[in-house]
């Protein structure tokens, strides 16, 4: 079992979720997408995008605004992961 992290579009990502997620709706906009795959098979997603919180949004701040698994081990942490050093690679700072 090789976890890796893979680009995904909007679409993609919101199809996942739609399909993985009980009570999320599909996000309208966002940053970037990302999934993870184990061989060939998605098994996640993560959707970065602006803050919900205007405060918060002073444009150096990313935020997830959506992530799923199906439940894969260690999926989760992969895409937590990669989203953070993808945000810092792009100049954001939190």
């Amino acid at each position: 079992m090789t976890l890796r992290i893979i680009p995904l579009d909007l679409s993609e990502a919101n199809a996942l979720v739609e399909r993985l997620h009980r009570h999320h709706r599909p996000c309208l906009g966002h940053r970037f997408s990302i999934g993870v795959a184990e061989d060939e098979r998605i098994c996640g997603a993560a959707i970065i995008g602006r803050p919900v919180a205007r405060r918060l949004d002073n444009g150096l701040t990313c935020e997830v605004n959506r992530l799923v698994t199906d439940g894969t081990k260690n999926a989760c942490s992969k895409l937590l992961s990669a989203a953070w050093r993808a945000c810092r690679a792009l100049g954001y700072e939190r």
